[in-house]
């Protein structure tokens, strides 16, 4: 089983290279961008026939290595 994790910064928390990036990007003549986020996936393969179960021990990697929950969010999908 493959699961795809998406982890972003909390809205209302300040992204620097959403920011510098913002920057850049208008400095580049686009005007019409407003904001701009950064975030990150990561891509987990597992053994296994529960998906279930599978999914939940992704949600657990979540909580104690792969995202920082005081400042970030996440979203767990499976892919296949």
């Amino acid at each position: 089983m493959k699961f795809r994790v998406s982890i972003t910064r909390r809205k209302g928390l300040r992204d620097p290279e959403g920011v510098a990036t913002l920057r850049a990007l208008t400095d580049l003549d686009y005007r019409e961008v407003t904001e701009v986020h950064f975030g990150r996936i990561i891509t987990v393969e597992m053994t296994g026939d529960d998906p279930v179960a599978a999914r939940t021990e992704v949600v657990e990697m979540c909580e104690r290595l792969l995202a920082n929950p005081v400042i970030e969010d996440y979203v767990v999908e499976l892919v296949e």
